[in-house]
């Protein structure tokens, strides 16, 4: 979308922190990409991504900035920031904040896009970044730790409020029709396996927490960089693997690509040093939360952000394929 000149990134001042930057040619949004604006900047002297951070946490975005370079170190594809002339990674301007990284070239890839030996790959590739991340990380923050799985009777809750605010939405469309559809279809289900939920999580970890096709970037068929890494936090690790394969490897029926998830997850455990009893506990776990979200619903009727509409069909169908294939999806995970 379009950046008014109340948001456009203050290039100068920016530029003037940093020891021979070059002159500013260009500044063009990256349209990728839900929660942050990035902007690809041209200069005299080459191409940089431009970051800013709408959260504005400097100290969470210096911890992030931290643990990428240190990852780097160790052989995790990444794109740390550039320090500027005082050795600072994040840039305050105007009470925003700023980071300037190196420009990566590459694409995004989903799992439609990756063959099985470039999604065994995947599979190494996430284990390697939670294995690092213990090394480089603070691990007394993952003892001890509790992670609560979703209450059904908040989602019913939130069902009835969603379903209100379908009905209402003027003029109606296909999406509002869709919605209403997925909204009783998941208040049965949730209805039927409500004695299912999950007991409470333990096993925390550093992870990167937000792996999906718009935060990798590829070089031709190899990881390129891995970036975003906004939501760096402590998590049960082998649910974010899940978590990540239903993203990647989801097709438009809602399917999963099991023989794609099943070369990915081996490598998973093989790189993380997961067993399959971590895995099955993560993939009831993330079954359950898929039972339970509506975030896509969340944006396009209480806050009015479309920009994950065409995600919602994919997504709300997965939901039930899940449901009816517990056994097979869970088998290809610990298999």
């Amino acid at each position: 979308m379009p950046r008014s000149s109340a948001t456009a990134p203050p290039i100068g001042p920016l530029l003037n922190r940093y020891k021979d930057p070059g002159e500013p040619l260009s500044c063009e949004p990256v349209t990728q990409g839900l929660l942050n604006r990035g902007y690809r900047l041209a200069t005299t002297r080459g191409a940089y991504f431009l970051k800013h951070h709408l959260d504005g946490d400097r100290e969470a975005i210096t911890r992030q900035h931290r643990a990428t370079k240190r990852l780097q170190t160790l052989g995790v594809p990444v794109a740390p920031p550039l320090e500027d002339a005082h050795g600072d990674t994040v840039a305050v301007i105007g009470g925003r904040c700023y980071a300037l990284h190196p420009w990566i070239d590459g694409r995004h890839h989903d799992g439609a896009h990756l063959t099985t030996l470039q999604s065994q790959r995947l599979g190494s590739l996430l284990g390697l970044v939670h294995t690092c991340l213990e090394q480089v990380m603070d691990v007394d923050a993952t003892e001890g730790r509790q992670y609560e799985s979703a209450d059904p009777e908040e989602t019913f809750a939130l069902i009835d409020e969603l379903l209100v605010l379908a009905r209402r939405a003027r003029p109606l469309d296909a999406f509002d029709a869709l919605a209403e559809h997925r909204l009783l279809e998941r208040r049965q289900l949730l209805e039927r396996h409500a004695a299912r939920r999950p007991p409470p999580a333990s096993a925390g970890g550093w992870v990167h927490g937000d792996f999906h096709p718009l935060n990798l970037l590829y070089r031709g068929g190899e990881p390129a960089a891995i970036v975003d890494w906004d939501r760096l936090g402590v998590q049960p690790r082998a649910e974010e693997a899940v978590r990540a394969a239903a993203i990647f490897f989801v097709q438009p029926a809602g399917e999963l690509e099991l023989p794609k998830v099943r070369a990915y997850a081996r490598a998973y455990r093989r790189a993380a040093g997961a067993d399959a009893a971590e895995l099955t506990a993560a993939v009831h776990r993330v079954w359950w939360e898929r039972l339970n979200d509506f975030w896509i619903l969340r944006w396009r009727y209480q806050l009015h952000d479309r920009r994950a509409d065409p995600q919602f069909p994919a997504a709300s169908a997965l939901a039930v394929w899940w449901t009816s294939e517990y056994e097979a999806v869970r088998e290809a995970f610990t298999g």
